[in-house]
Formats: C-alpha cells, structure tokens, sequence
C-alpha cells in the first residue's frame, strides 16, 4: 500500500495545500490550516520525505511550506558539499599514508 493512501489529506480538498501566493495574511491563515491537518497525519514524514527528493516547490507538504522546504534542501546540500569534502580530505590522508608506507 503506498504511504499517500494512510494521508490524513486524502479526503480533503487539494487546494486547502496550494495557496496561491505565501504572503499576505489568506494565504498565511490558509497554509496554517493545512499544516493542521498535516499535524495529524500518520503519514507525514513520508509526504515530506517525498517533496524534498520529488523537487516539489509549490505547496504543503508532510507539514512543511515551501520557504521550510526550501531551508531544508539547502541544508541537505550543504551537509551533502560537507561530506563529499571529508570523503576527499580522507582520500587524500589515505593516499599519503600509502605512499609512505
């Protein structure tokens, strides 16, 4: 069974989770309502999970606004820049040691 199934959104109407806009107080009192119905879903994590690898720009997703998931994927890639730069330090140390040795 796939996770959207189990969403408390399900049998809600999907433009409760698109604001047109993300100013101005209709659209904030509008995004706050769906995040209450994300507050109680069983399902939200995954919905977020989803929109973060799917690029979904627009829209309410696993409780999360467009500006959240905004910061959130910078977050990831910086983290991802971080690894990727240990993973080459290490490399490099490992390689060193090699040729000494």
């Amino acid at each position: 069974m796939a996770w959207w199934q189990n969403a408390a959104c399900k049998d809600e109407d999907p433009e409760l989770f698109f604001p047109v806009g993300v100013a101005g107080p209709a659209a904030q009192q509008q995004e706050a309502r769906a995040k209450q119905v994300c507050g109680h879903c069983p399902v939200a994590q995954e919905c977020l999970e989803y929109a973060l690898e799917a690029g979904m720009t627009h829209g309410v997703w696993g409780g999360a606004g467009e500006e959240e998931r905004r910061a959130l994927r910078r977050r990831g890639q910086r983290r991802a820049r971080s690894a990727g730069r240990a993973r080459e330090r290490a490399s490099a140390h490992a390689g060193g040691h090699r040729a000494a040795g």
